[in-house]
């Protein structure tokens, strides 16, 4: 199953009249894990913004299952939203909650399970990213590596088609980056999902990312795209040996 799971096209993005990139066209398969990668300041969260549906384009479409987001009502768009899991780059859980309830939250909105249903669900989640055991523990209490793993239990609580990440490596010690690596390709192999990832982990690119695409800061446009892999071994593009490289290469 390679056929297009998210297709951008000809996608500008600005603030107002300041234009962060242009002419972005690349497709993310099913089951891909995709990554969004550059230098600081190249616009990939405001990429990833477009893809959830929170800023619209200034030019272009995005969409998902051949449903542009911004060519349908409201109601229609956030119904192609609700088959999507957003993991924000600080876990983003309610510190007043314990983590069964930061996951129970959807389940709750969304869903007409009743409350034993979806304390059970909550648990489940929770065992999926190895956190079995911590269903009444508060934000405050766990590491920020478990903080990520509890974002992410949120995240699959509606059993998404398409999984977003926001640098999910921030701030984590190399051996719980790894483990959350990981655990992305479990979930990638186990649920079927399509994974976006928001990165400039090289550890990361390289372990779990099989497309990309590298966005330019100062042509202001995307200057590659595929297996990152590939791209290290084959891509004339200086901008992008040296970003992959980590600046190896000579002045």
């Amino acid at each position: 199953m390679t056929e297009a799971h998210i297709q951008v096209r000809d996608l500008t993005m600005a603030y107002g009249d300041f234009v962060i990139q242009h002419d972005l066209s690349f497709d993310v398969r099913r089951r891909d894990i995709f990554i969004i990668m550059g230098g600081s300041g190249c616009g990939k969260s405001t990429l990833l913004r477009h893809l959830v549906g929170l800023k619209s384009p200034a030019r272009g479409c995005v969409a998902i299952d051949g449903v542009d987001l911004w060519h349908v009502s409201q109601a229609e768009r956030d119904a192609v939203l609700r088959r999507t899991g957003m993991l924000f780059q600080s876990g983003a859980l309610w510190s007043a909650m314990t983590l069964a309830e930061n996951i129970a939250l959807p389940l709750e909105r969304y869903t007409s399970l009743s409350a034993a249903e979806i304390r059970d669900l909550a648990s489940l989640k929770l065992a999926l990213v190895g956190l079995a055991g911590f269903e009444d523990y508060y934000p405050s209490e766990i590491s920020g590596g478990m903080k990520k793993r509890a974002g992410l239990a949120r995240a699959i609580a509606l059993d998404p088609e398409i999984l977003f990440f926001d640098e999910p490596s921030a701030g984590l010690d190399p051996i719980s980056a790894k483990l959350l690596d990981d655990l992305i390709l479990e979930l990638r192999d186990s649920l079927g999902a399509t994974i976006v990832v928001v990165t400039h982990e090289l550890a990361s690119i390289f372990a779990i990312g099989n497309n990309s695409v590298f966005l330019d800061a100062e042509s202001r446009t995307m200057i590659a795209g595929g297996d990152p892999n590939e791209l290290l071994a084959h891509c004339d593009d200086e901008r992008v040996q040296r970003f992959l490289r980590r600046g190896e290469l000579p002045a």
